[in-house]
Protein backbone atom coordinates (compact mmCIF):
# COMPACT_ATOMS: atom_id res chain seq x y z
CA UNK A 1 0.00 0.00 0.00
CA UNK A 2 1.52 3.36 -1.08
CA UNK A 3 1.56 6.25 1.38
CA UNK A 4 -0.17 9.67 1.02
CA UNK A 5 -3.41 10.84 -0.42
CA UNK A 6 -2.37 13.40 -3.02
CA UNK A 7 -1.31 11.18 -5.92
CA UNK A 8 -2.45 7.88 -7.23
CA UNK A 9 -4.74 7.96 -10.21
CA UNK A 10 -6.31 4.75 -11.44
CA UNK A 11 -3.71 2.34 -9.89
CA UNK A 12 -4.31 3.53 -6.31
CA UNK A 13 -8.09 3.58 -6.83
CA UNK A 14 -7.84 0.07 -8.08
CA UNK A 15 -5.80 -1.04 -5.05
CA UNK A 16 -8.36 0.54 -2.67
CA UNK A 17 -11.17 -1.17 -4.54
CA UNK A 18 -9.40 -4.49 -4.00
CA UNK A 19 -9.50 -3.84 -0.23
CA UNK A 20 -13.24 -3.11 -0.31
CA UNK A 21 -15.30 -5.84 1.33
CA UNK A 22 -18.98 -5.07 0.77
CA UNK A 23 -19.35 -1.62 2.30
CA UNK A 24 -16.25 -1.90 4.52
CA UNK A 25 -12.83 -0.55 3.57
CA UNK A 26 -9.94 -1.50 5.89
CA UNK A 27 -6.89 0.78 5.63
CA UNK A 28 -5.60 0.09 9.14
CA UNK A 29 -1.95 -0.72 9.76
CA UNK A 30 -0.95 0.74 6.37
CA UNK A 31 1.55 3.26 7.78
CA UNK A 32 -0.46 6.12 6.24
CA UNK A 33 0.60 9.72 6.93
CA UNK A 34 -2.08 11.17 4.66
CA UNK A 35 -5.63 10.12 3.80
CA UNK A 36 -6.24 9.29 0.10
CA UNK A 37 -9.37 11.42 -0.05
CA UNK A 38 -9.66 11.51 -3.84
CA UNK A 39 -9.58 7.72 -4.14
CA UNK A 40 -12.02 7.33 -1.21
CA UNK A 41 -14.44 9.76 -2.85
CA UNK A 42 -14.48 7.46 -5.89
CA UNK A 43 -15.81 4.64 -3.66
CA UNK A 44 -19.16 5.90 -2.31
CA UNK A 45 -20.11 2.31 -1.37
CA UNK A 46 -17.39 2.32 1.32
CA UNK A 47 -19.56 3.63 4.15
CA UNK A 48 -17.42 1.92 6.79
CA UNK A 49 -13.80 3.15 6.85
CA UNK A 50 -11.05 1.90 9.15
CA UNK A 51 -7.98 4.17 9.33
CA UNK A 52 -6.76 3.02 12.73
CA UNK A 53 -3.15 2.33 13.66
CA UNK A 54 -1.55 4.71 11.15
CA UNK A 55 0.60 7.85 11.39
CA UNK A 56 -2.08 10.46 10.72
CA UNK A 57 -1.35 13.81 12.34
CA UNK A 58 -4.21 15.72 10.71
CA UNK A 59 -7.06 15.23 8.26
CA UNK A 60 -7.16 17.27 5.04
CA UNK A 61 -9.98 19.82 4.70
CA UNK A 62 -11.53 17.89 1.80
CA UNK A 63 -11.87 14.83 4.05
CA UNK A 64 -15.24 16.27 5.13
CA UNK A 65 -16.50 15.80 1.57
CA UNK A 66 -16.75 12.05 2.30
CA UNK A 67 -20.33 12.52 3.42
CA UNK A 68 -21.24 8.91 2.63
CA UNK A 69 -19.31 7.66 5.68
CA UNK A 70 -21.44 6.01 8.39
CA UNK A 71 -18.72 4.44 10.54
CA UNK A 72 -15.22 5.85 10.91
CA UNK A 73 -12.34 4.44 12.96
CA UNK A 74 -9.45 6.87 13.53
CA UNK A 75 -8.14 5.29 16.71
CA UNK A 76 -4.45 4.97 17.55
CA UNK A 77 -3.17 7.76 15.32
CA UNK A 78 -1.53 11.06 16.24
CA UNK A 79 -4.39 13.40 15.39
CA UNK A 80 -4.07 16.76 17.14
CA UNK A 81 -7.27 18.29 15.80
CA UNK A 82 -10.20 17.58 13.49
CA UNK A 83 -11.15 19.77 10.50
CA UNK A 84 -13.29 22.76 11.42
CA UNK A 85 -16.14 21.59 9.15
CA UNK A 86 -16.10 18.02 10.50
CA UNK A 87 -19.84 18.41 11.06
CA UNK A 88 -20.40 18.02 7.31
CA UNK A 89 -20.19 14.25 7.82
CA UNK A 90 -23.91 14.28 8.56
CA UNK A 91 -24.39 10.53 8.00
CA UNK A 92 -21.73 9.56 10.53
CA UNK A 93 -23.13 7.34 13.33
CA UNK A 94 -20.06 5.63 14.76
CA UNK A 95 -16.80 7.48 15.47
CA UNK A 96 -13.76 5.99 17.21
CA UNK A 97 -11.09 8.53 18.25
CA UNK A 98 -9.38 6.35 20.86
CA UNK A 99 -5.74 7.11 21.69
CA UNK A 100 -5.02 10.30 19.73
CA UNK A 101 -3.75 13.73 20.78
CA UNK A 102 -7.02 15.64 20.68
CA UNK A 103 -7.60 18.41 23.19
CA UNK A 104 -10.95 19.70 21.95
CA UNK A 105 -13.47 19.17 19.18
CA UNK A 106 -14.60 21.61 16.45
CA UNK A 107 -17.88 23.40 17.15
CA UNK A 108 -19.33 21.95 13.95
CA UNK A 109 -19.26 18.59 15.75
CA UNK A 110 -22.69 19.58 17.10
CA UNK A 111 -24.14 19.11 13.58
CA UNK A 112 -23.78 15.29 13.77
CA UNK A 113 -27.32 14.73 14.96
CA UNK A 114 -30.81 13.31 14.37
CA UNK A 115 -33.91 13.91 16.41
CA UNK A 116 -34.11 12.12 19.77
CA UNK A 117 -36.93 12.51 22.29
CA UNK A 118 -36.42 13.54 25.90
CA UNK A 119 -37.37 10.08 27.06
CA UNK A 120 -34.68 8.41 24.96
CA UNK A 121 -32.07 10.88 26.11
CA UNK A 122 -33.02 10.37 29.75
CA UNK A 123 -32.89 6.61 29.29
CA UNK A 124 -29.42 6.79 27.74
CA UNK A 125 -28.09 9.21 30.34
CA UNK A 126 -29.91 7.54 33.24
CA UNK A 127 -30.61 11.09 34.54
CA UNK A 128 -34.00 12.75 34.00
CA UNK A 129 -33.99 16.23 32.47
CA UNK A 130 -35.45 19.06 34.59
CA UNK A 131 -39.06 20.06 34.06
CA UNK A 132 -40.08 22.13 32.32
CA UNK A 133 -37.18 21.61 29.89
CA UNK A 134 -36.30 24.37 27.44
CA UNK A 135 -37.33 23.71 23.82
CA UNK A 136 -33.68 23.13 22.96
CA UNK A 137 -33.48 20.27 25.49
CA UNK A 138 -36.83 18.65 24.77
CA UNK A 139 -35.49 17.11 21.60
CA UNK A 140 -32.49 17.40 19.32
CA UNK A 141 -31.07 15.79 16.21
CA UNK A 142 -28.52 13.06 16.73
CA UNK A 143 -26.91 11.15 13.93
CA UNK A 144 -23.82 10.23 15.91
CA UNK A 145 -24.80 7.31 18.14
CA UNK A 146 -21.41 5.96 19.26
CA UNK A 147 -18.31 7.91 20.30
CA UNK A 148 -15.04 6.93 21.94
CA UNK A 149 -12.68 9.70 23.14
CA UNK A 150 -10.60 7.71 25.64
CA UNK A 151 -6.85 8.19 25.92
CA UNK A 152 -6.83 11.74 24.54
CA UNK A 153 -5.44 14.80 26.37
CA UNK A 154 -8.91 16.31 26.36
CA UNK A 155 -9.87 19.60 27.94
CA UNK A 156 -11.00 18.76 31.49
CA UNK A 157 -14.56 19.94 30.87
CA UNK A 158 -14.87 17.94 27.67
CA UNK A 159 -13.28 14.89 29.29
CA UNK A 160 -15.81 15.04 32.13
CA UNK A 161 -18.70 15.38 29.67
CA UNK A 162 -17.51 12.47 27.51
CA UNK A 163 -16.90 10.09 30.42
CA UNK A 164 -15.74 6.51 29.84
CA UNK A 165 -16.40 4.33 26.81
CA UNK A 166 -15.87 0.86 28.25
CA UNK A 167 -18.98 -0.72 26.73
CA UNK A 168 -21.65 -0.06 24.12
CA UNK A 169 -23.89 1.77 26.54
CA UNK A 170 -21.19 4.14 27.79
CA UNK A 171 -20.08 4.96 24.24
CA UNK A 172 -23.68 5.80 23.29
CA UNK A 173 -24.00 7.98 26.35
CA UNK A 174 -20.73 9.70 25.44
CA UNK A 175 -22.12 10.51 22.00
CA UNK A 176 -25.27 12.06 23.50
CA UNK A 177 -23.38 14.05 26.16
CA UNK A 178 -20.72 15.34 23.80
CA UNK A 179 -23.28 16.40 21.21
CA UNK A 180 -25.26 18.23 23.86
CA UNK A 181 -22.10 19.86 25.16
CA UNK A 182 -20.99 20.93 21.68
CA UNK A 183 -24.48 22.24 20.97
CA UNK A 184 -24.27 24.44 24.07
CA UNK A 185 -20.82 25.65 23.02
CA UNK A 186 -22.10 26.36 19.53
CA UNK A 187 -25.06 28.29 20.93
CA UNK A 188 -22.78 30.29 23.25
CA UNK A 189 -20.41 31.06 20.41
CA UNK A 190 -23.32 32.11 18.21
CA UNK A 191 -24.58 34.37 20.96
CA UNK A 192 -21.11 35.77 21.53
CA UNK A 193 -20.72 36.29 17.81
CA UNK A 194 -24.07 38.08 17.74
CA UNK A 195 -23.06 40.22 20.70
CA UNK A 196 -19.78 41.12 19.02
CA UNK A 197 -21.60 41.84 15.78
CA UNK A 198 -24.11 44.01 17.63
CA UNK A 199 -21.30 45.75 19.51
CA UNK A 200 -19.47 46.34 16.23
CA UNK A 201 -22.65 47.74 14.69
CA UNK A 202 -23.18 50.00 17.68
CA UNK A 203 -19.55 51.07 17.53
CA UNK A 204 -19.86 51.72 13.80
CA UNK A 205 -23.00 53.77 14.39
CA UNK A 206 -21.19 55.68 17.12
CA UNK A 207 -18.21 56.30 14.83
CA UNK A 208 -20.52 57.45 12.06
CA UNK A 209 -22.36 59.76 14.46
CA UNK A 210 -19.05 61.16 15.71
CA UNK A 211 -17.86 61.58 12.14
CA UNK A 212 -21.06 63.41 11.21
CA UNK A 213 -20.69 65.60 14.30
CA UNK A 214 -17.07 66.39 13.40
CA UNK A 215 -18.03 67.20 9.83
CA UNK A 216 -20.87 69.44 11.01
CA UNK A 217 -18.50 71.17 13.45
CA UNK A 218 -15.92 71.65 10.71
CA UNK A 219 -18.57 73.06 8.36
CA UNK A 220 -19.74 75.45 11.07
CA UNK A 221 -16.15 76.49 11.78
CA UNK A 222 -15.46 77.10 8.08
CA UNK A 223 -18.69 79.07 7.82
CA UNK A 224 -17.76 81.19 10.85
CA UNK A 225 -14.24 81.80 9.54
CA UNK A 226 -15.64 82.78 6.15
CA UNK A 227 -18.08 85.23 7.77
CA UNK A 228 -15.28 86.70 9.92
CA UNK A 229 -13.04 87.08 6.88
CA UNK A 230 -15.84 88.78 4.98
CA UNK A 231 -16.50 91.15 7.89
CA UNK A 232 -12.79 91.97 8.18
CA UNK A 233 -12.56 92.78 4.47
CA UNK A 234 -15.72 94.91 4.68
CA UNK A 235 -14.25 96.91 7.58
CA UNK A 236 -11.01 97.42 5.66
CA UNK A 237 -12.97 98.58 2.62
CA UNK A 238 -15.02 101.02 4.72
CA UNK A 239 -11.86 102.32 6.39
CA UNK A 240 -10.12 102.85 3.03
CA UNK A 241 -13.18 104.56 1.61
CA UNK A 242 -13.50 106.85 4.64
CA UNK A 243 -9.79 107.72 4.44
CA UNK A 244 -10.11 108.50 0.75
CA UNK A 245 -13.12 110.75 1.33
CA UNK A 246 -11.35 112.50 4.16
CA UNK A 247 -8.31 113.09 1.93
CA UNK A 248 -10.53 114.50 -0.84
CA UNK A 249 -12.26 116.86 1.62
CA UNK A 250 -8.90 118.02 2.98
CA UNK A 251 -7.51 118.63 -0.52
CA UNK A 252 -10.65 120.55 -1.55
CA UNK A 253 -10.51 122.68 1.60
CA UNK A 254 -6.85 123.52 1.03
CA UNK A 255 -7.62 124.50 -2.58
CA UNK A 256 -10.44 126.79 -1.50
CA UNK A 257 -8.29 128.40 1.17
CA UNK A 258 -5.49 128.95 -1.34
CA UNK A 259 -7.75 130.73 -3.88
CA UNK A 260 -9.71 132.87 -1.40
CA UNK A 261 -7.05 135.61 -0.61
CA UNK A 262 -6.34 136.26 -4.29
CA UNK A 263 -10.01 136.66 -5.13
CA UNK A 264 -10.60 139.11 -2.23
CA UNK A 265 -7.63 141.46 -3.10
CA UNK A 266 -8.55 142.18 -6.73
CA UNK A 267 -11.47 141.69 -9.09
CA UNK A 268 -11.46 138.66 -11.26
CA UNK A 269 -9.39 139.10 -14.37
CA UNK A 270 -9.48 137.48 -17.69
CA UNK A 271 -6.88 134.93 -18.40
CA UNK A 272 -3.48 136.33 -19.22
CA UNK A 273 -3.47 135.25 -22.82
CA UNK A 274 -6.91 136.77 -23.49
CA UNK A 275 -5.92 140.07 -21.75
CA UNK A 276 -2.69 140.37 -23.75
CA UNK A 277 -4.51 139.75 -27.05
CA UNK A 278 -7.19 142.37 -26.42
CA UNK A 279 -4.58 144.92 -25.34
CA UNK A 280 -2.58 144.34 -28.54
CA UNK A 281 -5.68 144.80 -30.68
CA UNK A 282 -6.54 148.02 -28.84
CA UNK A 283 -3.03 149.35 -29.39
CA UNK A 284 -3.21 148.59 -33.11
CA UNK A 285 -6.58 150.32 -33.41
CA UNK A 286 -5.30 153.40 -31.56
CA UNK A 287 -2.22 153.47 -33.75
CA UNK A 288 -4.34 153.26 -36.91
CA UNK A 289 -6.66 156.00 -35.64
CA UNK A 290 -3.67 158.21 -34.78
CA UNK A 291 -2.24 157.69 -38.25
CA UNK A 292 -5.55 158.62 -39.84
CA UNK A 293 -5.83 161.77 -37.70
CA UNK A 294 -2.26 162.76 -38.49
CA UNK A 295 -2.87 162.20 -42.20
CA UNK A 296 -6.06 164.30 -42.08
CA UNK A 297 -4.25 167.04 -40.17
CA UNK A 298 -1.41 167.12 -42.65
CA UNK A 299 -3.74 167.08 -45.64
CA UNK A 300 -5.97 169.84 -44.17
CA UNK A 301 -3.57 172.15 -42.53
CA UNK A 302 -0.37 171.99 -44.58
CA UNK A 303 0.57 172.92 -48.08
CA UNK A 304 0.39 169.23 -49.00
CA UNK A 305 -3.38 169.35 -49.33
CA UNK A 306 -2.95 169.94 -53.09
CA UNK A 307 -1.05 166.70 -53.50
CA UNK A 308 -2.92 163.88 -55.19
CA UNK A 309 -2.75 161.68 -52.07
CA UNK A 310 -4.12 164.39 -49.86
CA UNK A 311 -6.84 165.22 -52.40
CA UNK A 312 -7.96 161.61 -52.24
CA UNK A 313 -7.83 161.60 -48.45
CA UNK A 314 -9.80 164.88 -48.23
CA UNK A 315 -12.37 163.60 -50.70
CA UNK A 316 -12.73 160.35 -48.70
CA UNK A 317 -13.05 162.38 -45.51
CA UNK A 318 -15.75 164.59 -46.97
CA UNK A 319 -17.64 161.54 -48.28
CA UNK A 320 -17.50 159.91 -44.86
CA UNK A 321 -18.72 163.08 -43.17
CA UNK A 322 -21.56 163.42 -45.66
CA UNK A 323 -22.48 159.76 -45.15
CA UNK A 324 -22.53 160.26 -41.43
CA UNK A 325 -24.70 163.34 -41.77
CA UNK A 326 -27.05 161.55 -44.14
CA UNK A 327 -27.19 158.69 -41.66
CA UNK A 328 -28.11 161.09 -38.86
CA UNK A 329 -30.74 162.78 -41.04
CA UNK A 330 -32.15 159.34 -41.91
CA UNK A 331 -32.26 158.40 -38.25
CA UNK A 332 -34.09 161.63 -37.41
CA UNK A 333 -36.55 161.04 -40.23
CA UNK A 334 -37.18 157.51 -39.11
CA UNK A 335 -37.57 158.66 -35.55
CA UNK A 336 -40.14 161.24 -36.61
CA UNK A 337 -42.02 158.71 -38.69
CA UNK A 338 -42.06 156.29 -35.80
CA UNK A 339 -43.42 158.97 -33.50
CA UNK A 340 -46.19 159.83 -36.03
Amino acid sequence: MARGGGGGGGGKAGSLKDKLDGNELDLSLCDLSEVPVRELAALPKATVLDLSCNNLISLPSDFCSLMHLVKLDLSKNRLQQLPLDFGRLVNLQHLDLLNNRLVTLPVSFAQLKVKLSVEIISHLLKTPLPEPSPPLCRSFLQNLKWLDLKDNPLDPVLAKVAGDCLDEKQCKQAAVRVLQHMKVIQSEQDQERQRKLQAEREMEKKREAEQRAREAQERELRKREKAEEKERRRREYDAQRAAKQEMEKKTKKETVQTRKPASSSRPPQLPRHKHSWSRSVLRVLLLVLLCILCTLAVCKLTELRHQPLCISVNTLYEDVVAAVQNHKALQNLLHQNSQQ
